[in-house]
């Protein structure tokens, strides 16, 4: 298998995960610490902005290969396996059903404040 098609199936299983994440984020059973872990990396990976900008060379893209990939690790291995199975069937039934991903606004609310947060900080720290 070329490393081109392994790239393309990761992707695919990442974008199903990070919407596995966003229906696991609702469930009820979902315990407390999976929830806000599910719900900082849903908001971020379906966040239209990036923490890091994909423009900046190399640093650009760690975010999406280091940071998300373990806040979903970690998220899935807080979710019990009954309720991994079911969102994951929600997920994949939705992707088939809907064009793209969801877009979740708050991902947004959360770059722009930790833009803001080192913002501030590097003004401080420069006066």
């Amino acid at each position: 298998m070329s490393l081109r098609i392994s790239l393309q199936q990761w992707a695919k299983q990442a974008k199903q995960d990070a919407v596995m994440l966003w229906f696991a984020y609702r469930h009820p059973q979902t315990p407390v610490a999976a929830k806000i872990i599910s719900a900082l990396a849903v908001a971020y990976a379906l966040s239209p902005i990036d923490l890091i900008p994909d423009f900046i060379p190399v640093i650009g893209y760690l975010d999406e290969l280091i940071l998300l990939p373990c806040m979903v690790w970690l998220a899935m291995k807080l979710i019990p396996t009954d309720v991994k199975n079911a969102c994951r069937q929600d997920a994949i039934e939705w992707l088939e059903t809907h064009e793209g991903k969801p877009i979740h606004r708050w991902g947004i609310l959360l770059v722009g404040a930790v833009w803001l947060i080192c913002l501030v900080l590097l003004y401080q720290w420069l006066v």
